[in-house]
Protein backbone atom coordinates (compact mmCIF):
# COMPACT_ATOMS: atom_id res chain seq x y z
CA UNK A 1 0.00 0.00 0.00
CA UNK A 2 1.24 3.49 -0.88
CA UNK A 3 -0.04 6.45 1.13
CA UNK A 4 0.88 9.94 2.28
CA UNK A 5 3.21 9.96 5.25
CA UNK A 6 1.84 10.87 8.66
CA UNK A 7 3.69 12.10 11.77
CA UNK A 8 3.60 8.53 13.13
CA UNK A 9 5.72 7.41 10.14
CA UNK A 10 8.62 9.76 10.90
CA UNK A 11 10.76 7.33 12.95
CA UNK A 12 10.54 4.65 10.24
CA UNK A 13 11.28 7.20 7.52
CA UNK A 14 14.36 8.50 9.34
CA UNK A 15 15.62 4.93 9.57
CA UNK A 16 14.99 4.43 5.84
CA UNK A 17 16.95 7.61 5.04
CA UNK A 18 19.85 6.36 7.16
CA UNK A 19 19.62 2.96 5.43
CA UNK A 20 19.74 4.73 2.05
CA UNK A 21 22.80 6.70 3.14
CA UNK A 22 24.51 3.46 4.12
CA UNK A 23 23.59 1.89 0.75
CA UNK A 24 25.04 4.96 -0.98
CA UNK A 25 28.27 4.54 1.01
CA UNK A 26 27.77 7.82 2.86
CA UNK A 27 26.36 6.79 6.23
CA UNK A 28 28.72 9.17 8.07
CA UNK A 29 27.22 12.12 6.15
CA UNK A 30 23.62 11.44 7.19
CA UNK A 31 22.65 13.37 10.32
CA UNK A 32 18.86 13.54 9.85
CA UNK A 33 16.88 13.44 13.09
CA UNK A 34 13.24 12.68 13.75
CA UNK A 35 12.68 16.25 14.96
CA UNK A 36 14.12 17.69 11.73
CA UNK A 37 12.04 15.49 9.47
CA UNK A 38 8.86 16.00 11.46
CA UNK A 39 9.25 19.79 11.35
CA UNK A 40 10.05 19.76 7.63
CA UNK A 41 7.05 17.57 6.78
CA UNK A 42 4.45 18.66 9.32
CA UNK A 43 5.63 21.91 10.92
CA UNK A 44 4.05 25.34 10.47
CA UNK A 45 5.61 25.91 7.01
CA UNK A 46 6.13 22.49 5.44
CA UNK A 47 8.14 22.50 2.24
CA UNK A 48 8.73 18.76 2.12
CA UNK A 49 6.32 15.95 1.28
CA UNK A 50 6.46 12.19 1.54
CA UNK A 51 4.72 8.97 0.68
CA UNK A 52 5.37 5.63 2.32
CA UNK A 53 5.13 2.05 1.15
CA UNK A 54 3.60 -0.19 3.78
CA UNK A 55 3.09 -3.93 3.94
CA UNK A 56 2.34 -6.43 6.69
CA UNK A 57 5.79 -5.68 8.19
CA UNK A 58 5.13 -1.94 8.48
CA UNK A 59 6.80 0.90 6.60
CA UNK A 60 9.23 -0.65 4.10
CA UNK A 61 9.82 2.22 1.70
CA UNK A 62 9.42 5.93 1.15
CA UNK A 63 9.56 8.72 -1.39
CA UNK A 64 10.56 12.10 0.03
CA UNK A 65 10.09 15.06 -2.29
CA UNK A 66 9.63 18.79 -2.67
CA UNK A 67 8.44 21.20 -5.32
CA UNK A 68 10.74 22.73 -7.87
CA UNK A 69 9.79 25.17 -10.63
CA UNK A 70 10.40 25.20 -14.36
CA UNK A 71 10.80 28.77 -15.53
CA UNK A 72 10.63 27.50 -19.11
CA UNK A 73 7.29 25.75 -18.60
CA UNK A 74 5.97 28.21 -16.01
CA UNK A 75 4.78 25.48 -13.65
CA UNK A 76 6.00 23.46 -10.71
CA UNK A 77 7.49 20.02 -10.80
CA UNK A 78 8.44 17.44 -8.23
CA UNK A 79 12.02 16.84 -7.16
CA UNK A 80 12.38 13.39 -5.65
CA UNK A 81 15.05 13.69 -2.97
CA UNK A 82 14.93 10.12 -1.69
CA UNK A 83 13.38 6.92 -2.96
CA UNK A 84 14.15 3.83 -0.94
CA UNK A 85 12.65 0.40 -0.42
CA UNK A 86 14.14 -2.02 2.08
CA UNK A 87 16.07 -4.82 0.33
CA UNK A 88 13.77 -7.52 1.72
CA UNK A 89 10.72 -5.71 0.27
CA UNK A 90 12.14 -5.18 -3.23
CA UNK A 91 10.87 -7.03 -6.26
CA UNK A 92 7.18 -6.53 -5.43
CA UNK A 93 6.63 -3.28 -7.34
CA UNK A 94 6.78 -0.90 -4.37
CA UNK A 95 9.42 1.37 -5.93
CA UNK A 96 7.41 1.58 -9.12
CA UNK A 97 4.23 2.24 -7.13
CA UNK A 98 5.91 5.06 -5.22
CA UNK A 99 7.07 6.65 -8.48
CA UNK A 100 3.65 6.11 -10.09
CA UNK A 101 2.08 7.90 -7.11
CA UNK A 102 4.41 10.87 -7.64
CA UNK A 103 3.66 10.83 -11.38
CA UNK A 104 -0.07 10.93 -10.62
CA UNK A 105 0.50 13.76 -8.13
CA UNK A 106 2.32 15.71 -10.85
CA UNK A 107 -0.30 15.04 -13.51
CA UNK A 108 -3.24 15.81 -11.21
CA UNK A 109 -1.68 19.13 -10.15
CA UNK A 110 -0.58 20.18 -13.62
CA UNK A 111 3.13 19.91 -12.82
CA UNK A 112 5.59 19.60 -15.71
CA UNK A 113 7.80 16.73 -14.53
CA UNK A 114 9.36 14.61 -11.83
CA UNK A 115 13.14 14.92 -11.48
CA UNK A 116 15.71 13.07 -9.41
CA UNK A 117 19.37 12.10 -9.35
CA UNK A 118 20.99 8.68 -9.14
CA UNK A 119 24.57 7.73 -8.41
CA UNK A 120 26.45 6.68 -11.54
CA UNK A 121 27.43 3.31 -10.04
CA UNK A 122 23.87 2.41 -9.03
CA UNK A 123 23.11 0.32 -12.10
CA UNK A 124 20.15 -1.59 -10.60
CA UNK A 125 18.35 1.73 -10.01
CA UNK A 126 19.40 3.14 -13.38
CA UNK A 127 18.08 0.04 -15.14
CA UNK A 128 14.81 0.30 -13.19
CA UNK A 129 14.38 4.01 -13.97
CA UNK A 130 15.02 3.47 -17.67
CA UNK A 131 12.56 0.54 -17.70
CA UNK A 132 9.74 2.89 -16.68
CA UNK A 133 10.63 5.47 -19.32
CA UNK A 134 12.80 7.89 -17.33
CA UNK A 135 15.44 9.64 -19.42
CA UNK A 136 19.05 10.15 -18.40
CA UNK A 137 19.86 13.86 -18.60
CA UNK A 138 23.24 13.49 -20.30
CA UNK A 139 23.71 17.17 -21.08
CA UNK A 140 23.37 18.25 -17.44
CA UNK A 141 25.95 17.90 -14.69
CA UNK A 142 24.94 18.33 -11.07
CA UNK A 143 26.76 20.71 -8.75
CA UNK A 144 26.60 21.23 -5.01
CA UNK A 145 27.84 24.04 -2.79
CA UNK A 146 28.16 23.01 0.86
CA UNK A 147 30.37 23.06 3.93
CA UNK A 148 33.32 25.45 3.94
CA UNK A 149 32.79 26.46 0.31
CA UNK A 150 29.21 27.46 1.09
CA UNK A 151 30.36 29.56 4.05
CA UNK A 152 33.13 31.23 2.04
CA UNK A 153 30.79 32.22 -0.74
CA UNK A 154 28.14 33.46 1.70
CA UNK A 155 30.76 35.71 3.27
CA UNK A 156 31.02 37.60 -0.03
CA UNK A 157 27.47 39.02 0.19
CA UNK A 158 28.70 42.31 1.61
CA UNK A 159 31.69 42.61 -0.78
Amino acid sequence: MIRRATPADVPAMVQLVHDLAEYEKAADECTLTEAQLETSLFGPNPALYAHVAENDRGIVGCAIWFLNFSTWKGVHGIYLEDLYVKPEARGHGLGKSLLATLAKEAVDRGYARVDWAVLTWNTPSIDFYESIGAEHQVEWTGYRLSGNALGRLAAHVDD
